[in-house]
């Protein structure tokens, strides 16, 4: 709250040092605070063709549009240096107050007309020309990697086959809807973390709310995206939620679904679930004693692990599996799955409660909330929902008894504000994700994986580790 007053003081500044700026320019002030058409009055102040304010109304194009024009507005006063123009982008509530109010500081005329520019010459030194060239190129890369596209490279095998460890993906950030920024304090095109400082690329002082501009269309079941990673939010990290890890994954399960994992089989609303044709399960292979061949299963690109002796664990396609099954030193091989009864030994599944028991085969059935989906709280559901009501959707939320308090008060329902999804790798046994940490809702989708770029080998040579048969393969076809 106290970054959105100061957010808010700061505005009202600088539109004080604009508005007195018009005045200056013989326009009336209040023209300063009405979007468009004080756009309007830039382009009529500075030369520039009317018809640029049309342009406003187009996503990203606008942002450009507006500092075109802007920048414009403060050359009309004499304002050409470098540090002149980065002042009025940054820090607009010290400068335009300081210019409105020094007598010095005079309406020149229509910036860029060829008249203004012989009257008022301005000489750009060679470190003035790359210092624009650069900050231009800075400024285009991040609008473009924050509204438009972005480049994502796959750290790991939890969507074996269908993306592969080396895939280098282009991610769209509109195909449904783009994200506004919600940490806007932050080094351009870091993450949340300055390369070799290792030291944050962001700061809290301003938080701006969750919103999203209209997408070209919704997630369906079964989609791959990427998101954040929810449980980011905890400490010792506590990242805002456009600086938590990026993550990629299906979304087996969508808002209002009933999902199931039964021996494995994943259940959808009652019904057989997503199968990923390429997907990878594990299994546990044993041999008449000569063993697996760490060559062979190398040039094949199939994981497996030993502990010293038989059984092998071994990661399989489903045309692998039936491969493995012709070699002759294979005698048996097994499905690595868990029974109902079985107590998980790994990272703890979600909801890391005592009255559930389930597992990574055996799951559920959990209803995924959707957007004014009402939920009755007792014992029951909030070890399911409790997370997504504090920690996703802001409220407070406390336990006293059989009683249920949120934001103070006695609640026995909660209706939720935001849809969730339920995401889940294609390697289902190698695959850390809402099995361990839990629903992921709709304020932390990045964006939609189009196609991957190309691959790279990590075992292989430095030719043959290109795997150009991946080389703009289409993604969630």
């Amino acid at each position: 709250m106290i970054s959105i007053i100061v957010f808010v003081i700061l505005t009202i500044v600088a539109l004080f040092g604009l508005w007195k700026l018009l005045i200056k320019a013989g326009k009336q002030g209040w023209e300063s605070i009405v979007p468009f058409y004080r756009e309007y009055v830039f382009a009529k102040l500075t030369g520039r063709p009317t018809w640029h304010v049309y342009l406003l109304v187009i996503p990203i194009v606008n942002i450009f549009v507006f500092y075109g024009l802007y920048l414009d507005f403060i050359k009309s006063f004499g304002k050409f240096r470098f540090w002149e123009h980065a002042a009025a982008v940054l820090v607009p509530f010290i400068v335009l107050p300081m210019w409105a109010n020094d007598p010095k500081v005079k309406y020149l005329g229509l910036s860029t007309t060829e008249e203004f520019k012989k009257k008022y010459p301005y000489k750009k030194t060679m470190a003035r020309e790359w210092a624009d060239a650069i900050v231009f190129a800075i400024v285009a890369a991040y609008f473009i990697r924050s509204f438009v596209i972005e480049l994502y490279f796959i750290p790991s095998g939890s969507m074996e086959k269908t993306l592969m460890t080396g895939d280098c993906i282009v991610v769209s950030k509109f195909h449904y809807g783009v994200r506004l920024p919600i940490t806007p304090l932050a080094f351009p095109l870091a993450h949340h973390t300055m390369p070799l400082l290792g030291t944050k690329a962001y700061s809290t002082l301003i938080q701006w709310p969750y919103r999203r501009l209209p997408g070209l269309q919704d997630i369906k079941r079964n989609d791959i995206f990427v998101f954040n990673l929810p449980e980011e939010a905890d400490p010792p990290l506590s990242r805002p939620i456009d600086k938590r890890e990026n993550l990629i994954k299906r979304c087996v399960g969508a808002p209002g679904d009933i999902i199931t994992l039964k021996e494995s089989v994943l259940y959808v609303n009652g019904q057989p679930g997503f199968v990923p044709e390429d997907g990878v399960m594990d299994y546990f292979v044993f041999t008449d004693g000569t063993g697996l061949n760490p060559d062979r299963m190398l040039d094949k690109r199939i994981e497996f692990y030993s502990a010293g002796q038989e059984p092998y664990q071994v990661f399989l396609t489903k045309t692998e599996l039936a491969d493995m099954k012709t070699w002759p030193n294979v005698k048996q091989i097994i499905p690595n799955i868990a029974k109902p009864s079985d107590v998980d030994q790994g990272e703890g599944i979600f909801p890391h409660h005592p009255n559930y028991h389930w597992n990574v085969d055996n799951f559920g059935p959990l209803h995924i909330p959707e957007k004014g989906w009402t939920v009755q709280l007792d014992s029951m559901t909030m070890p399911l929902y409790e997370r997504a009501i504090r920690v996703y959707e802001g409220n407070e939320v406390e336990v006293k008894g059989q009683d249920i308090f949120i934001n103070g008060v006695k609640s026995t329902s909660y209706t939720f504000k935001m849809n969730y999804y339920w995401m889940m790798g294609d390697n289902r046994h190698n695959s850390r994700d809402a099995r361990v940490w839990g629903l992921v809702p709709e304020d932390h989708i990045v964006g939609k994986p189009l196609i991957v770029l190309y691959s790279k080998d990590k075992d292989g040579s430095w030719l043959s580790s290109f795997r150009w048969n991946r080389t703009f393969k289409s993604i969630n076809d």
